[in-house]
């Protein structure tokens, strides 16, 4: 399973780049599209921060962390092989995000965002979406699956 999970994270990272490159090619020389209304739109932004684009400047920074944590998320997974399915969901979509805007921060030293939504302020990007579903079935996953006392979970 770790394999598989790993792969599917790679094919996510890979399906965000695409999309960026669609967005940098087609969305950045217009900057704006609505879809549904004010409600949904594209918008093209260079995020150089983090989430809610904080903490601008620091790509270096943000580099490092990202790689550090993708190491132990995969090197966990390799070492303790959970048992769960779920658990290997949550991976590959926290792998895949996080590697989609690491490559984001390596080549062009921002993150390119372009999912704008009328009650969501931030503009996101389908990593971010990643990395967020990933991050909550994790949490769900510790709460509702996870066997603390044997170490390991059950589907």
């Amino acid at each position: 399973m770790p394999f598989i999970a790993l792969a599917i994270g790679i094919v996510l990272a890979g399906i965000d780049q695409l999309i960026k490159y669609l967005v940098i090619t087609h969305l950045k020389p217009v900057g704006t599209v609505k879809v549904l209304g004010d409600v949904f739109k594209l918008t093209y932004v260079e995020n150089r921060g983090v989430a809610f684009g904080m903490f601008q400047g620091m790509q270096w920074l943000f580099i490092v962390l990202t790689i550090i944590l993708l190491a132990g998320i995969v090197i966990y997974m390799f070492v303790k092989r959970p048992d769960s399915k779920f658990f290997y969901i949550t991976v590959a979509l926290v792998v895949g995000g996080g590697i989609g805007n690491l490559i984001d921060r390596i080549a062009y030293n921002y993150v390119v965002d372009y999912l704008s939504l009328s009650f969501f302020p931030p503009v996101c990007n389908f990593a971010d979406y990643c990395i967020t579903v990933g991050v909550i079935l994790f949490a769900v996953y510790l709460l509702f699956f996870a066997d603390k006392k044997k170490g390991t979970a059950h589907d």
